[in-house]
């Protein structure tokens, strides 16, 4: 960027602009349709460890790692699949409308966890990289990446959308009121969300990203 927006709107991707839990009860459908119940139960183990060694989902490494030695058809039909899964039928209502008209108030930034391969191909599988105009963001732990995504999209305030508490609380913990939290409330992390919320509790709760189209600038920013 060649000079500071305003406000920048940052935005998770899974649960929040697509219904993941949605996409990962069709997998499990499929692994168990391929591999039978053992078969998807050794994968969700894998995807488990694999989650704890490098802190995000990794479908087709554990694919990968699933298959071993072995040649079947079925994990060709798996990786097929996983490649092909139409994500655009995934997004919520609404989503592009809200980013057409947070565009006129700032610049909408995606700031997602994930790997180099699948999680960029889901994102413009969904349509969310034409939306976005490729401002896409992809890391490892993005609320460890701060000081990168700001060099990247410097403004003088930032609005995180997302529906993990663990996220927001951390990110209202390191920026202060230079950022306004957004809880959107989908998907299984938000149903399980506590005691984190209730210590820092988010500037602002919505129910989808489709509410956001009707708000104004000075909201986001007075919430913070």
């Amino acid at each position: 960027m060649s000079s500071n927006d305003s406000i920048v709107f940052l935005f998770d991707v899974d649960n929040t602009l697509i219904d993941n839990d949605r996409f990962s009860a069709d997998l499990a459908a499929r692994l168990e349709s391929e591999l039978g119940a053992d078969g998807r139960a050794r994968y969700a183990d894998i995807d488990k460890t694999i989650r704890a060694e490098v802190g995000y989902a990794d479908y087709l490494g554990a694919l990968q790692r699933l298959r071993g030695q072995e040649s079947s058809p079925s994990y060709m039909s798996l990786s097929f699949f996983l490649l092909d899964y139409p994500f655009d039928e995934r997004r919520f209502p609404g989503v592009p409308e809200a980013i057409a008209h947070l565009r006129t108030i700032g610049r909408p930034v995606i700031m997602s966890d994930g790997d180099t391969v699948f999680q960029p191909r889901k994102i413009r599988r969904a349509g969310l990289w034409d939306a976005f105009h490729g401002d896409v963001l992809i890391y490892v732990h993005k609320e460890d990446m701060l000081d990168d995504m700001r060099r990247q999209y410097p403004a003088d305030h930032y609005v995180m959308v997302d529906d993990k508490p663990r996220i927001l609380v951390a990110m209202k913990k390191l920026m202060g009121d230079a950022v306004t939290t957004v809880f959107v409330k989908q998907g299984h992390y938000a149903a399980a969300a506590g005691k984190e919320l209730e210590e820092t509790p988010p500037d602002i709760t919505i129910d989808s990203v489709a509410e956001l189209a009707a708000m104004r600038r000075e909201e986001f920013v007075a919430a913070a």
